[in-house]
């Protein structure tokens, strides 16, 4: 079998695929933060035969969590001198321009644990200054007086010439084998000081926090009797091996939410659908990414607590073009000073999770809501739900400051984490030059099959599809992906002066470090596939285009083709061309994907009848037209295959609903996904 594991912030998500490709799927809650023991959790849950297991994925939130929360290891910097105060200068983008109380974010490493030593190349990566062993010798002394967990190297062009970092990482683990190292050109050989230095640092300040926990989930794994091939996802949307992953752990920032979007491109393929929106709602935030012609976009510009008051941490490390909101099932629904309604980013989180869990929580959430407006069922749930309670408690925090109903305050708060969820698919559709009616809405985790057919009539997108596995997608994308490495290195040549031969060599040196990674992986070279990119821009251009290229050694006709694809691209993003103006060649990029045996996707049999599929009819809460309306229910399993019906109705599955609409339809098709025609126009 092979299996796949989601830790998210309120459940951890399991899905598993036997050899007949018969798919199952687990839930059970998400356990902080022992998280391995959640993972075990849902795998005693599930009662599978745990001999079995032949592939295990995992994708887990450790990362991003210690990045946020700020548990990460005491960690030093050694530096170029002259390059200490990097981490402190950052950049000057002010997001909030006329704030004069404004403040850079503070560096994850302390100016006092930032230390110089005296080594200089140039731009070329010629030694200018050979590197003083003396000083990092000092430096080394200086960590251990403080206690140090990590050491971060990173040098001045060390992406052109990594000579001396490698002398310094050889020196530390020869004089402190136990403190955990990260040099740059190991974690990313792109230019931009301030980005790259920022990078090494996290990838350094996280990396004993990733090591302890792949090596309890290894042992824990172990102790459960499996012998199985153990992969992380990574945020580029392809998995890597434990081991791998202990290297670079900043390459799993976005583990878990990625192979959602992945698996959306793939569930895509199958059923005919090249432009897809992925839509995951989870427990405490909602994700969303854009799909066109089948490829999942990859950029190396992320951030990490980036918004409209604060610049960010950059991390220049390849993740799924995605954005994250702070709105899902357990976000907090409350009152501001000026007695408007919010909804987020705050969550109730797995513990003590919304009123309607009965554990605790005393706060009204999007969840209590869609309980009160009946759209959720207090059956469905693990816990008896005290509905009394659920009422009593939005009354209190909501309806009563705002005069209204308990029912009208539920709708308002579906309402608002509607429109929070819906800026989010205008950022990723509207605000890049895409027309959201060109695309299908692909929605999934436990609350995506909620709200997505209101989202998707709003936003103007014809089409919803609610996958298999709907609540579990994202561990349902896992199994369904490759190993991938993605390399990048700045290559910076003007187009119409290239040496082609040089060009050619350097790919080579790319594609054979491709080779020799999976190789350790144990991927034969015959199940490596390469895709080539180019970062370009126009002479005097600060940022890039990323532009897909040909494989293979270019003729001169390639280049003229790259030069008009990117001429095209170009237009696309920014709204103009400048045909006279010189390109030039900023990155080369080769994605490699290791090839592995994944589970077909079989069509379902079912001979079943709209009458058995029906659970009740109960009165659900909408707002067009506003108030109370009888409403059929279905189970999902026993929906016939493409038998249309109507709206307004409620399809209930295991940890998850669909709300369908006055004037929507839905139909199940071959594979047993959920196709839902929005109206539309």
């Amino acid at each position: 079998m092979r299996v796949a594991t989601d830790i998210g912030g309120t459940f951890t998500d399991l899905v598993y695929v036997d050899e007949d490709g018969k798919v199952e799927v687990a839930k059970s809650h998400t356990t902080p933060p022992d998280f391995e023991q959640g993972v075990i959790d849902v795998l005693e849950k599930s009662n599978m035969d745990k001999e079995a297991i032949e592939t295990f994925i995992h994708g887990t939130t450790v990362i991003i969590n210690a990045l946020t929360e700020r548990k990460g290891a005491k960690t030093g910097l050694i530096t170029t001198k002259g390059f200490r105060d990097v981490l402190e200068i950052a950049r000057g983008n002010r997001p909030d321009l006329f704030n004069i109380r404004y403040k850079k974010p503070e560096p994850f490493i302390e100016r006092y644990l930032r230390r110089e030593v005296d080594e200089r190349l140039n731009y070329k990566g010629e030694v200018q200054t050979a590197l003083n062993r003396e000083q990092v010798k000092t430096a080394i002394e200086y960590f251990k007086c403080e206690q140090v967990e990590a050491i971060a190297v990173t040098y001045l062009h060390s992406y052109v010439n990594p000579e001396h970092e490698m002398e310094t990482v050889k020196l530390i683990k020869e004089l402190w084998p136990e403190v955990a190292v990260s040099a740059s050109h190991e974690v990313t050989k792109e230019w931009r000081e301030y980005e790259r230095t920022n990078t090494t640092a996290l990838n350094a300040y996280v990396q004993p926090t990733a090591t302890s926990y792949i090596n309890k989930l290894h042992r824990k794994l172990t102790e459960f009797n499996t012998n199985s091939n153990n992969f992380i996802m990574q945020s580029n949307g392809g998995t890597t091996t434990f081991d791998e992953a202990k290297k670079t752990p900043i390459n799993m920032v976005e583990s878990g939410p990625v192979a959602g979007i992945y698996g959306a491109a793939v569930l895509g393929e199958i059923i005919g659908e090249k432009n897809v929106i992925a839509f995951d709602i989870g427990g405490t935030t909602a994700k969303c990414s854009l799909i066109e012609n089948g490829e999942v976009k990859v950029s190396t510009n992320y951030y990490i607590e980036r918004n409209d008051r604060t610049a960010g941490y950059p991390i220049k490390a390849p993740v799924v073009d995605i954005v994250e909101i702070g709105n899902g099932g357990g976000s907090i629904a409350w009152m501001d000073e000026a007695g408007s309604l919010k909804v987020g980013p705050e969550s109730a989180g797995a513990l003590p999770g919304p009123v309607c869990y009965g554990q605790g929580g005393t706060e009204p959430t999007t969840t209590d809501a869609n309980v009160l407006t009946g759209r959720l069922s207090p059956e469905n749930f693990d816990f008896p739900v005290d509905m009394e309670a659920v009422q009593k408690v939005m009354e209190e925090k909501i309806a009563n400051p705002l005069m209204m109903t308990a029912e009208e305050a539920a709708l308002g708060i579906i309402r608002i984490a509607n429109s929070n969820m819906l800026n989010a698919l205008k950022l990723i559709s509207i605000r890049k030059g895409h027309n959201p009616q060109d695309f299908t809405l692909v929605a999934f985790g436990g609350g995506g099959s909620m709200h997505a057919t209101a989202l998707a009539k709003e936003l103007g997108v014809k089409k919803v599809v609610i996958p298999i596995a709907s609540p579990v997608f994202s561990a349902w994308g896992m199994l369904m992906t490759d190993l991938r490495h993605d390399y990048i290195k700045t290559y910076i040549k003007r187009i119409n002066k290239l040496d082609l031969q040089a060009l050619h060599q350097e790919w080579h040196i790319m594609e054979q470090s491709a080779y020799d990674q999976f190789a350790n992986e144990g991927i034969p070279k015959n199940d490596v596939l390469f895709h080539r990119f180019a970062d370009m821009r126009y002479l005097g251009q600060e940022h890039t285009v990323k532009v897909p290229v040909p494989a293979g050694n270019w003729s001169e006709k390639d280049v003229k083709k790259i030069i008009d694809a990117f001429h095209k691209l170009h237009e696309q993003n920014y709204t103009f061309q400048l045909p006279d103006t010189e390109i030039e060649m900023v990155n080369l990029h080769v994605t490699a994907f290791g090839k592995v045996a994944k589970p077909s996707i079989k069509k379902i049999k079912r001979h079943t009848s709209l009458q058995e599929a029906k659970i009740e009819t109960r009165d659900v809460y909408f707002e067009d037209p506003k108030g109370w309306k009888k409403t059929d229910v279905y189970q999902r399993e026993k929906l016939p295959i493409n038998n249309p019906i109507y709206g307004p109705a409620i399809v209930e599955e295991k940890a998850a609903v669909t709300v369908v609409y006055q004037g929507q339809s839905l139909t199940v098709d071959d594979y047993g996904n959920l196709i839902i025609e929005t109206g539309a126009k």
